[in-house]
């Protein structure tokens, strides 16, 4: 008989009504501001939140700075609107030979294949280490918001490194509950810089032929 498959979100509901701290902190792994707006929207009436930017997979150079400063405009807004505990923000290092390193010989692997999961797993081994070391209650990503995301890799990859270094996973699938939409609402409210790529090199590459194959086809 097949496993059952996991409601992560049910799961995270759970753990959201059991925790029993008067005021929990998150360790929030994030990639992008337009899929943490609505992220930090709802968790943010649950935990004290860090956002931990660490994203070395990011290209150029010029697009991760982009990104980066959207990341904080967001939570500077997010702060001054008050609406829930105060959230921080701190930037992992960026050098994208730890990413290189860890996509070695994975490079022709399509798009959502094993060059993205050893991708997260770069990502997510950070965020426990930085919860570890910040002793926080839980940590996380706001990676499961995207469509194009597989949530059950990434809370199982979560959960092999919250138990590598002996902290605790939240679980997610922030897509669901209207999740996804509401960060495309919010990314318009706030006026943020939406991207049209994941944001490695190969995911750029794979996007402009994308484009270019819809445009030929447009021409046709």
């Amino acid at each position: 008989m097949s496993e059952q498959k996991r409601n992560y979100q049910k799961e995270m509901e759970r753990l959201l009504v059991e925790n029993p701290s008067p005021v929990p902190t998150l360790l929030l792994h994030s990639c992008c501001a337009p899929c943490s707006s609505y992220v930090l929207e709802y968790l943010s009436r649950y935990f004290e939140i860090t956002l931990l930017y660490y994203n070395p997979n990011i290209y150029p150079a010029e697009e991760y700075f982009k990104r980066v400063e959207e990341q904080k405009r967001l939570i500077e807004t997010k702060n001054e609107e008050g609406m829930g505990y105060p959230i921080h923000f701190q930037e992992g290092t960026f050098d994208p030979r730890e990413f290189y390193d860890a996509v070695r010989g994975l490079e022709q692997i399509p798009e959502g294949g094993e060059r993205c999961f050893a991708c997260f797993r770069l990502r997510l081994l950070q965020a426990a280490r930085a919860a570890k070391d910040g002793n926080f209650t839980f940590f996380t990503t706001t990676l499961t918001i995207s469509p194009m995301k597989n949530a059950q890799k990434l809370n199982e990859i979560g959960e092999e490194a919250a138990k590598e270094y002996g902290v605790r996973w939240l679980p997610s699938d922030f897509k669901k509950k209207n999740g996804y939409k509401r960060s495309v609402e919010l990314s318009a409210q706030y006026g943020l810089y939406r991207q049209d790529y994941c944001g490695c090199v190969f995911s750029k590459r794979e996007r402009e032929a994308q484009k270019a194959e819809a445009e030929k086809k447009t021409q046709e």
